[in-house]
């Protein structure tokens, strides 16, 4: 069976990251979410091993010490990472996986070397960028500002990524992010089982 892509996807708070994603999903099923621990309680409706896996902060703990995550942070006091072993089976079943994660914790994972694709999704201007975090009227003025200000910090690292998207139009965006997965797949190292079919082996 070929082995899945990993995909890290990278955008700051109102760039549209979800829509366009579970847009992508609808365009490859064999594509998917992965799915982070986290030591924070679940929340209603959320079931263990779908929204998350949920552990305690010493269970969390120990896989630090064992070196199981691929990256982890610490959001409000609790605990979030993924997990090396999920992504491995995930992959490795065939399927690509999208991992959606801040700069820091897509930094750490390019620094161990794991092999993924980097993309980074970002509004066509700060402006319109301040437009949709005032519309949906869910953040005080102060934090719409740090949202912003945390945007404009980690738009800087654009340069780490391998691909960078502007969400000006969605349906746009959403042909771009396809036209990257077509592209990915289509890479050498990618296509060595079509490769030994066709020359018979």
């Amino acid at each position: 069976m070929k082995r899945g892509l990993l995909f890290i996807v990278t955008a700051p708070s109102g760039a549209g990251k979800s829509t366009i994603l579970d847009r992508l999903l609808e365009i490859f099923p064999g594509m998917e979410y992965s799915i982070s621990m986290t030591t924070r309680p679940p929340r209603k409706g959320e079931t263990d091993g779908v929204d998350y896996f949920f552990v305690t902060g010493k269970e969390f703990e120990d896989k630090i010490a064992d070196g199981e995550f691929l990256e982890y942070a610490t959001v409000y006091d609790n605990y979030y990472g993924t997990r090396k072993a999920f992504i491995e089976s995930r992959l490795d079943a065939g399927k690509d996986i999208i991992l959606d994660i801040d700069v820091q914790g897509a930094l750490d994972v390019k620094k161990k070397g794991y092999p993924a694709v980097y993309i980074y999704i970002i509004p066509p201007t700060m402006a319109e960028l301040r437009k949709r975090l005032e519309g949906r009227k869910t953040d005080s003025r102060e934090v719409v500002e740090k949202r912003l200000s945390k945007a404009a910090e980690e738009t800087g690292f654009y340069g780490e990524y391998d691909y960078v998207v502007v969400n000006d139009d969605l349906d746009g965006a959403v042909d771009a992010m396809r036209a990257i997965v077509v592209a990915e797949k289509c890479r050498p190292s990618g296509i060595g089982d079509a490769i030994e079919r066709f020359l018979g082996k």
